[in-house]
C-alpha cells in the first residue's frame, strides 16, 4: 500500500507544477505611445533597426508575434539622414512596373526626389514579410524639416541611434583639440 500512495503524492506534485502560463496580449489590450524622432546627423539604417523594434513591440515586456503591440513614431527631419561610406551612389532602389524590365534608382536621386522614403523603405524591409507588417508600417509617421501634423497626440521625444557617425567623430576631435591648446 505504501507504494501505492508515493505514486499519487508524486503524480499530484506533477500536476501542480504545469499551472503556469505564458502571457500573450490580445488586441486592443496593449496602451500604444507616440514618440517623437529627430533624424537629424543619424545614420539611417541604425536609426531604421531601432524604430522597427518600436513598431514590432519587441521594446516591451509583452511582446507577442501574433498581435500589433508597437507604438506610433513620428520622424522628423527626414532630410537630414545620414548614410554612411559610398551608399548615396551605389545603394540602388529596384522596383516593378508591371511592363518588361525593372526601374532603378540610386539612393542620392530617391533622396532629391523624396528624402523620407529612403528611411520609410530601410524600416519596411526591417518588419516581418506578413499582413501584421503593414500595420506596424502605418504607425511610422516621416516628414522633412522639423513641424508634424500629430501634435494632439503629445508624442515624447525619444532618443534613438546614439553612435555618431565616423564624419561627425572626426569633426569632434578636431574641434576638441583645438579647445585643449
Amino acid at each position: 500500500m505504501a507504494g501505492g500512495t508515493d505514486h499519487v503524492a508524486s503524480e499530484q506534485l506533477v500536476m501542480n507544477t504545469a499551472t503556469v502560463r505564458s502571457y500573450q496580449a490580445k488586441p486592443g489590450q496593449v496602451e500604444q505611445k507616440w514618440w517623437l524622432v529627430n533624424a537629424d546627423g543619424k545614420v539611417a539604417g541604425r536609426l531604421a533597426s531601432e524604430i522597427a523594434v518600436i513598431l514590432m513591440g519587441k521594446h516591451r515586456p509583452t511582446y507577442t508575434p501574433h498581435v500589433d503591440t508597437g507604438d506610433y513614431i513620428v520622424v522628423v527631419n527626414a532630410e537630414k539622414i545620414v548614410l554612411t561610406g559610398k551608399k548615396w551612389d551605389q545603394k540602388e532602389y529596384t522596383w516593378t512596373t508591371q511592363y518588361p524590365g525593372l526601374k532603378k534608382e540610386n539612393a542620392r536621386t530617391r533622396f532629391e526626389r523624396k528624402p523620407e522614403m529612403i528611411l520609410i523603405e530601410a524600416v519596411r524591409r526591417m518588419l516581418p514579410k506578413n499582413k501584421l507588417a503593414y500595420k506596424m508600417l502605418e504607425k511610422l509617421k516621416v516628414y522633412t524639416g522639423d513641424q508634424h501634423p500629430h501634435q494632439a497626440q503629445d508624442p515624447q521625444p525619444k532618443e534613438l541611434a546614439k553612435k555618431v557617425p565616423r564624419e561627425k567623430k572626426e569633426e569632434k576631435a578636431k574641434v576638441s583639440s583645438r579647445s585643449k591648446k
